[in-house]
């Protein structure tokens, strides 16, 4: 992934309102969510979602389908996925970044 994209989706992360839109559709998947239900969800002001929904597209950090009347937004899984190995491309080293002892802490339970 370049900087430049990585850039972008975070700089359009970077507000409040697209974050709390973002995680929103995230949490729903694949199914999406159409305006009205981000509105009714987080109340929104549809001027105002509409304005932020077109920033998270053009970040391509979601994904638009018009069915029928309804537009349907989903997460870019991809893209979240490849922002995800930016991020932790080369963490620690190389090396697992959670200590050994909380490690095997963590297989037990």
């Amino acid at each position: 992934m370049q900087n430049t994209h990585a850039i972008s989706a975070f700089l359009a992360l970077g507000q409040e309102s697209r974050l709390n839109i973002f995680r929103l559709i995230v949490q729903r998947g694949e199914l999406g969510l159409t305006p009205g239900e981000i509105i009714e969800k987080l109340g929104i002001p549809n001027a105002t979602l509409s304005f932020h929904l077109k920033e998270l597209v053009l970040a391509n950090l979601l994904l638009v389908e018009r069915q029928s009347r309804n537009l349907i937004y989903r997460p870019n899984a991809s893209l979240v996925q490849d922002l995800s190995a930016f991020l932790l491309d080369n963490c620690c080293g190389g090396k697992t970044c959670i200590p050994i002892k909380n490690l095997k802490k963590s297989k037990v339970t």
